[in-house]
């Protein structure tokens, strides 16, 4: 077994796909509309399918945005320096939510950006 892809509803497809290839670097790896169905699927990653876990952006034609409850916490992403991701991410237009630096009651440096539809994803620093 293993996790295959997590899936987000987003409002605005062409937005969140942006942010997340062009602030986030990460591919768009397929997308497929189903018109019976008034959706769209769009799937995303650092890499393929067959080896890399991945978020699949679900856009429902007939919503705009979504209310995000309080039951999701944030995706995570593993990089090199969070300092220098965070510097790279505000270039590109993302908003960082929390600033790169040690977690709360930890050493672990931690900082969080916020994407078109208000997912937080986490950037944590490297263990190697």
């Amino acid at each position: 077994m293993r996790l295959l892809h997590t899936m987000l509803r987003v409002g605005n497809l062409d937005k969140s796909i942006q942010f997340y290839t062009e602030v986030l670097n990460m591919k768009l790896l397929r997308q497929k509309d189903y018109p019976d169905g008034k959706f769209t699927l769009a799937f995303i990653g650092y890499g393929d399918e067959a080896d890399n876990t991945v978020i699949e952006l679900t856009h429902n034609w007939d919503t705009e945005q979504y209310d995000l409850g309080n039951g999701f916490g944030h995706l995570a992403i593993e990089v090199d320096d969070v300092y220098q991701s965070t510097r790279l991410i505000k270039q590109r237009g993302g908003k960082i939510i929390r600033d790169a630096g040690p977690m709360n009651a930890g050493t672990t440096i931690i900082a969080f950006v916020e994407d078109p539809d208000g997912y937080q994803i986490e950037l944590l620093g490297s263990k190697s």
